[in-house]
């Protein structure tokens, strides 16, 4: 049997999450050959990077039932999950509390890691603009982020008043201490392993719902106009959904279907025809709320998913194409749709 290094970001998970849940994690993710140096003594940005991808991807699988017995298909036909990017919404809006409108809640974590923005897709039919989030040191390796944020000003009135009201007591998980800690990774580019093992937890915690359990009231309001708002007053900025990157996104879901997955039925493929995509459907999932009187209620809704796509090379270039497609992305998103309906 192959000996299995310990590399600093196996030591750094295993202190942050000592669960065997995330050192499986590890043998299950094809990761970039420059993380199986074991001899680091801090912690560089882009090994940050993959260590915060793998506890997102952790608490997805702990959400997603359909997602969890995807990786058990993958381990046993002894493959690894390619890791190609996980998916977020945000709310462009003054006045969450004290946590920062739109996207900037995650950027101000996500640029120190050395991701930067690599091309910014409109999103008209949903009121929202996406923005794809590659990494600099690793950008076909290291997954990738895609980074929605919900327009409020292009709904109704009430629309804008109910998600004012759901998101008003958002918190903000991060302190003095922990941004001190970001800035010093921006300049630097590296972390102390004490310090890399502080900023983490902290980091997984702002990819999470940040305000209280919504009014009922509210959520039917936001619902009638944007199942992708009312996806956030539940779910906050959680991982929407993850993907693993494949060879043949038509040879997959033909798989899956004949497994009986909850697949979704039609393949986007995008303008250039180098991208393809489909999804699970959303697993259903059950969220408190608060009623008319006061009282904490339980209610359906959809939760998040697991996705696949298949990424051709650039003629001439020879690079992996790391773009994405406005409607493609328009098209995956009607995955929480469908499970409200």
């Amino acid at each position: 049997m192959q000996e299995v290094r310990d590399t600093v970001l196996r030591r750094l998970l295993r202190s942050v999450d000592p669960a065997p849940e995330v050192s499986a994690l590890v043998d299950q993710i094809q990761l970039d050959p420059a993380f199986a140096e074991a001899n680091d003594t801090d912690v560089s940005r882009a090994v940050l990077a993959q260590a915060l991808n793998i506890l997102l991807l952790k608490d997805l699988l702990d959400r997603v039932p359909t997602a969890r017995l995807y990786m058990q298909d993958l381990s046993a036909a002894g493959r690894q999950l390619v890791f190609d990017h996980g998916a977020l919404r945000t709310v462009e809006l003054a006045g969450m509390g004290s946590l920062p409108s739109g996207e900037a809640a995650l950027t101000r974590i996500l640029l120190p890691l050395g991701y930067f923005c690599n091309e910014v897709y409109p999103l008209d039919r949903l009121g929202m603009t996406g923005r794809s989030y590659a990494h600099a040191d690793f950008p076909e390796t290291v997954p990738q982020f895609f980074l929605s944020e919900l327009h409020v000003e292009r709904f109704s009135p009430a629309f804008q008043a109910a998600t004012a009201r759901i998101t008003q007591g958002s918190v903000d998980p991060l302190d003095d201490a922990d941004r001190a800690r970001l800035e010093a990774l921006s300049k630097a580019g590296r972390l102390s392993f004490a310090d890399a093992c502080a900023l983490l937890p902290k980091m997984v915690a702002c990819f999470a719902r940040q305000h209280p359990a919504p009014a009922r009231a509210d959520y039917e309001v936001v619902l009638a106009e944007s199942a992708e708002m009312a996806w956030i007053a539940t779910e906050g900025n959680a991982f929407n959904h993850a993907t693993d990157r494949v060879s043949s996104v038509e040879a997959l879901a033909g798989a899956q279907r004949d497994m009986g997955r909850p697949m979704k039925e039609t393949i986007e493929v995008s303008a250039t025809g180098r991208i393809r995509q489909t999804a699970y459907r959303a697993d259903p999932i059950v969220r408190v709320f608060v009623d008319a009187a006061g009282r904490h209620v339980e209610q359906p809704t959809p939760g998040s998913f697991f996705e696949f796509i298949q990424r051709e090379r650039v003629p001439g270039s020879g690079k992996l194409d790391l773009s994405f497609d406005s409607g493609n992305a328009q098209g995956i998103f009607k995955m929480t749709s469908a499970a409200a309906s």
